[in-house]
């Protein structure tokens, strides 16, 4: 008996001595428990996972998604209702065969047509038009610039995307859970004078028809925000990503307001220009902002593959547009930026990249166990 009180007496000396914490005494190391932060190098590309959210697919060659597998990189694949270029139903077959043969690098953003807007059961149809999407694959939902800059009611005013009519479709997308994506608007050079522009003078300048300066009739470029913001003010639980950074790429402060009222909206990284152009004002700021906002940024290109592009030269080009790109992200080296000089990458942490170039937008489709 006594033998074992002194082993226990022992065990409990070792528990108490081992469990005390002895002070560190001035001049001795001190142990630190602090990661260091981690970045990526432009030698990490291929074997990072990537996503590029923004992706126009309009012909069944594959030669795209085969560079996007060598690259490492899945992608949203996108239907437009458009006026121009290849229908919408094309655009959806065609995505469709793709997702058939490509389930595991891709996915596919649906959308709707606008053609029978008059009908009293536009509304009712169109949810029916988006289950048979979903049903076939199609995992979101894609409203275009149609609405807001071509689309007019009986009595010939604009149709704006807050309209009473796509209440129903988005309270449907709200208790599905679907991710809506919106072009909404065009970028604010399309309403300001040529010589007011920041990157848009050659397109505005061939296409006058689009310019919307020369058209003061249309909806103003504020009309648009507004609209949109009073759409997701209506709809605060719908998952929005806003293409091409919301069309307020001009304005990280006014960017970072809707961020700030809207929880549930996203943007996508695809106008790089004026990124660039803010991280040439201000870097900090900039990088600032990214950090802040990593849950909210998805990267994109918004890049159109058709029947006449050339292959070998595309995969080359979006290649060299994603490694190029990826560089300006990831690292701190010197990047020039036309018309205005050099500037420096954002070199912005692991973590914060992983989020743009994939967690958001696994995370957002509903696909983190892809």
């Amino acid at each position: 008996m006594e033998k074992i009180k002194l082993l226990i007496y022992l065990l409990f000396l070792f528990l108490t001595v081992a469990f005390i914490q002895v002070p560190v005494f001035e001049g001795a190391e001190k142990v630190v428990n602090t990661q260091e932060e981690q970045y990526y190098g432009v030698e990490d590309f291929e074997s990072v996972k990537k996503f590029d959210i923004h992706i126009h697919i309009n012909t069944e060659e594959v030669f795209f998604i085969e560079q996007a597998q060598a690259d490492n990189f899945q992608f949203l694949d996108i239907v437009d209702d458009r006026p121009f270029g290849l229908p919408m139903d094309e655009q959806q077959k065609i995505a469709m065969l793709h997702l058939k043969n490509f389930s595991k690098s891709m996915a596919v953003a649906t959308t709707f047509p606008v053609k029978d807007w008059g009908n009293d059961d536009w509304s009712k149809n169109t949810i029916t038009g988006l289950k048979k999407s979903f049903s076939d694959g199609a995992i979101a939902v894609k409203i275009w610039k149609n609405i807001g800059m071509d689309l007019r009611d009986e009595n010939g005013k604009f149709v704006m995307v807050d309209n009473v009519r796509l209440d129903p479709i988005l309270d449907y997308l709200v208790t599905n859970n679907i991710p809506l994506l919106g072009h909404n608007g065009e970028p604010r050079d399309c309403w300001l004078p040529l010589d007011e522009m920041t990157f848009s003078q050659g397109y505005y300048g061939s296409h006058p028809e689009y310019h919307m300066y020369l058209h003061p009739e249309y909806p103003s470029y504020q009309d648009q925000i507004d609209a949109r913001d009073r759409m997701l003010a209506k709809h605060p639980n719908l998952i929005f990503m806003g293409a091409h950074l919301g069309s307020l790429e001009l304005s990280l402060d006014e960017l970072a307001k809707r961020l700030d009222k809207f929880p549930n909206m996203h943007v996508d990284l695809t106008r790089m220009p004026n990124l660039k152009l803010h991280t040439f004002n201000d870097r900090q700021k900039t990088r600032e902002f990214f950090i802040k906002y990593q849950d909210r940024l998805i990267y994109g290109t918004d890049s159109s593959i058709n029947a006449s592009t050339n292959a070998a030269e595309f995969k080359k080009n979006i290649h060299e547009r994603w490694v190029r790109e990826w560089k300006f992200y990831v690292t701190d080296k010197k990047i020039n930026l036309e018309n205005y000089g050099d500037l420096e990458g954002l070199k912005l942490p692991t973590a914060v990249v992983d989020k743009i170039y994939a967690k958001n937008a696994l995370r957002i489709l509903g696909l983190q166990n892809w």
